[in-house]
């Protein structure tokens, strides 16, 4: 196919979103080629007419393409919503460091405005930022079975302008298929929020291989960081004290591995990236401002990066190339079974403390006595708490080795 014959096959924003994608290296140049059934001078020549930046790009013939200027309510229009974007670029509280002319473009409603139209339009009003080259990651993750690896991190943002509150986004992602297999927002972030995200991907998908995360503290003890802390020895050495995470982790025998830098992040922080992008924005838009709201736009958004979106890189959608490595068997999730001694899931996906029984038979936690009518003074009990988020109620189940004892059930969130 020849540029001149391109315009009868693809319209200005296929072609735009290919080439978007080859020059920010999600895809190589053969693979552009063949999308859009080009031969390599005629793409290479394609390609450099629309990094030049021409502000009349377009793959229609000159005669097709005409001069039509855009009209004065369509321009009223296009200018309010860049002037949206702006403002969201400017608020460093926000995940937000791009245009996203496609928003601007759905934001019209019926008003019809080509995206390249949007596009010329902001670069000539100045609101354009060219994104950056990517940087190549220190490390790059490979994997060949869903559940074999499950990227996992937290963002902490402005998502809901309107409401003035930074709220927490805590997200797994399965590295193979590229599923958001858990996202949820919270207000506060704690070790107990991330082992209900485990929990999470467990009982729905079951147990995977391994979690890849960062060194906050949450996932991992580094001595020279976290040796002052007062519940840890100052003689360990990294890795010699496990958090509350971690020790969920172990249980369900599960490896942790670590990032070895920001950078080596980069493929949660895409998915990341996108699924924040579009949150901000349609929270905007619907002038959200509680987290009950904003969590079921991220609910919906999920969805639709999972069931709907062809992912860049792997060039499938999600759940389809999920689902089609579960009927290959090319999975590495075993599967979730309650094994004795344990007796509910809350004793697994739990928060773990020791305490001694004193002479009163009793146990503290959090300022809370717990009397414990099964146990002599002097022993060591374990105690197993579930902040239950959805009830406020947090139920403290207290063992001793193997054996179960007895449940208490406090009326608060830790």
């Amino acid at each position: 196919m020849s540029n001149q014959q391109i315009h009868k096959k693809f319209s200005d924003e296929q072609v735009i979103a290919i080439l978007e994608n080859y020059l920010t290296k999600e895809i190589s140049a053969k693979e552009a080629m063949a999308k859009l059934e080009l031969g390599r001078s005629q793409f290479f020549n394609l390609a450099s007419r629309y990094r030049d930046g021409s502000d009349n790009f377009t793959v229609k013939h000159k005669g097709n393409a005409g001069n039509r200027k855009i009209s004065k309510d369509a321009s009223s229009l296009i200018l309010k919503e860049l002037k949206k974007e702006k403002m969201l670029i400017d608020n460093k509280a926000m995940p937000i460091k791009f245009y996203n002319y496609s928003a601007v473009k759905d934001a019209l409603g019926k008003v019809s405005v080509s995206l390249p139209t949007i596009i010329n339009f902001a670069k000539v009003h100045g609101y354009y930022l060219k994104k950056p080259e990517r940087k190549i990651h220190d490390r790059v993750v490979l994997t060949d079975f869903i559940g074999e690896l499950i990227q996992h991190d937290s963002s902490h943002h402005l998502f809901a302008p309107d409401g003035e509150i930074k709220w927490y986004l805590i997200t797994s992602l399965d590295d193979y298929s590229r599923l958001l297999l858990y996202a949820d927002l919270w207000k506060h972030e704690s070790s107990f929020k991330h082992i209900l995200s485990v929990e999470n991907v467990v009982l729905n998908y079951g147990i995977p291989h391994a979690y890849y995360v960062d060194q906050h503290r949450i996932f991992r003890y580094v001595k020279s960081r976290d040796e002052q802390s007062h519940w840890v020895n100052y003689t360990k050495f990294t890795d010699d004290s496990d958090p509350q995470w971690k020790q969920v982790l172990k249980e369900l025998k599960v490896e942790s591995v670590y990032a070895l830098s920001p950078q080596a992040k980069g493929k949660i922080e895409r998915p990341y990236q996108w699924l924040q992008d579009h949150l901000v924005r349609t929270c905007v838009r619907e002038q959200v401002t509680d987290i009950a709201a904003a969590r079921v736009i991220l609910k919906n958004e999920v969805e639709c990066y999972n069931y709907r979106r062809v992912h860049s890189t792997t060039k499938e959608i999600p759940m389809v190339r999920f689902e089609t490595a579960q009927r290959e068997r090319r999975s590495l999730f075993r599967e979730f079974k309650l094994e004795q001694p344990n007796q509910t899931v809350k004793d697994i996906f739990c928060l773990r403390e020791t305490r001694v029984v004193n002479g009163y038979s009793q146990v503290h936690f959090r300022n809370v006595a717990l009397v414990v009518a099964n146990a002599k003074p002097g022993q060591r009990v374990d105690l197993k708490i579930y902040p239950d988020p959805a009830t406020g109620v947090t139920d403290i189940r207290i063992w001793q080795g193997d054996t179960f004892i007895e449940s208490h059930k406090v009326n608060r969130l830790m």
